[in-house]
């Protein structure tokens, strides 16, 4: 009798392990569901780039059916709760779905309105945020039309998809208003909940020099519980305030509200806990998660998810055949930070070990903790990359789960 296997999202994850897993088995070994709400599919590192007009939102959408090789059932409907004891996906109209194994890759979701005042007034017209298609157009004319003021970056809290993506925004946030002659004109400000740049410190250290050579300011540890449209302010829970002309806001993440609704599936936030080393979830031995929807202590980023379906596809094989679980990934990321002036840095680690300068993948690869050209043209080829080899579930050589060591400077 063959496998039924249901995959809840049509994201990043969820389409490259439906595909690896097709690869793997014939219609007669098991059934592939992928389940999701709608036929959107964003390349969401192409965000960044939309609101100075570096991509067209046109550029970077595809159907989500069609990224799933044939033989996948894709079946488009809200999911309402997952029923772990009886092995059961319920949906929006009240169908439902049995399965012998369960993925949960239904990412994370934005939560706004958690925030006092974000969705208030102003929302859409001088606070925005890039985090979605609809956000990012709104930037993308806002900044057309800012002539001069204060540009406020905020991160609410974490953890949040892409952490480098604020940085990354606040970099090109100086080149777009030098190009346009008009950069001693706007003050921009990155405001931060963590202590540093960013969560690793030896990025953090070299990041938050490029901030000071760029003239951008780091306010660090405000905890943002207000943001003021009207007024134009940021406040922070011990009353700090951020002034801001325009406010690109990356709201409070969480996991999707149906995680909330499957009672023992998730945690507090709706993330669903995760063996950071199998991605065996802990709700149940036949559930699986992978990408933003877990709570691993790695990075919510697309590499992430990438690495992840390497060891998830062979630990599903494995479980099918009732053999031991592999508890390899490493946490292995990596991240194209884009700096501006068509360069960009990369950074490569995993869960124990700090971004490193050197090389990647090997001693003649892209270089690490360095900005380059290469590297922004590596960034700009990623898109090909995913459409045409991580969503297809290709092996890519050269490039496996694990951190590669050769090429890293570790004294």
């Amino acid at each position: 009798m063959a496998h039924r296997i249901v995959i809840l999202g049509a994201g990043t994850g969820g389409t490259l392990i439906a595909n690896r897993l097709r690869r793997r088995y014939g219609d007669a070994e098991a059934s592939i569901t992928v389940v999701d709400q709608d036929d959107v599919h964003v390349y969401q590192p192409g965000l960044l780039f939309v609101p100075f007009g570096l991509a067209r939102p046109d550029d970077i959408v595809r159907s989500r059916r069609d990224q799933l090789h044939k033989g996948i059932a894709y079946v488009q409907n809200p999911i309402d709760r997952v029923d772990i004891e009886a092995q059961t996906v319920h949906l929006g109209d009240g169908t439902e779905l049995g399965y012998d194994l369960l993925v949960v890759a239904t990412g994370a979701a934005l939560l706004p309105d958690e925030t006092e005042g974000l969705t208030g007034p102003g929302w859409g017209e001088k606070v925005h945020t890039f985090y979605t298609l609809e956000g990012a157009t709104a930037l993308a004319q806002s900044l057309d039309a800012f002539d001069g003021g204060t540009l406020a970056v905020n991160v609410v809290d974490m953890p949040i998809k892409c952490p480098v993506a604020p940085l990354e925004f606040c970099f090109l946030a100086d080149w777009f208003f030098t190009d346009r002659g008009i950069r001693d004109r706007v003050d921009i400000t990155y405001v931060t909940p963590l202590d540093a740049a960013f969560t690793k410190p030896v990025a953090a250290e070299r990041l938050g020099g490029m901030l000071q050579e760029r003239g951008i300011e780091l306010v660090t540890e405000f905890n943002t519980g207000e943001v003021d449209g009207e007024g134009g302010r940021l406040v922070s829970y011990d009353e700090r305030e951020v002034p801001f002309d325009v406010a690109a806001v990356i709201p409070l993440h969480g996991g999707q509200p149906y995680v909330g609704r499957s009672p023992g599936l998730g945690d507090e936030l709706d993330f669903v806990p995760t063996d950071p080393g199998t991605l065996q979830s802990a709700a149940a031995p036949n559930i699986f998660a992978l990408g933003d929807a877990t709570n691993v202590p790695a990075s919510k980023a697309g590499s992430v998810t990438h690495f992840e379906g390497d060891v998830l596809e062979e630990n599903i094989v494995r479980f099918l055949a009732g053999q031991d679980l592999d508890a390899s990934y490493d946490g292995h990321a990596n991240c194209f930070i884009e700096t501006g002036f068509g360069k960009a840095m990369l950074i490569d680690f995993n869960y124990e070990t700090e971004p490193l300068p050197g090389h990647f993948p090997t001693n003649v690869g892209m270089p690490l903790l360095k900005e380059s050209r290469l590297n922004h043209l590596g960034k700009l080829m990623f898109q090909w990359f995913y459409w045409h080899a991580l969503l297809p579930g290709r092996d890519i050589p050269g490039i496996g789960a694990d951190m590669p060591r050769a090429g890293k400077q570790t004294s």
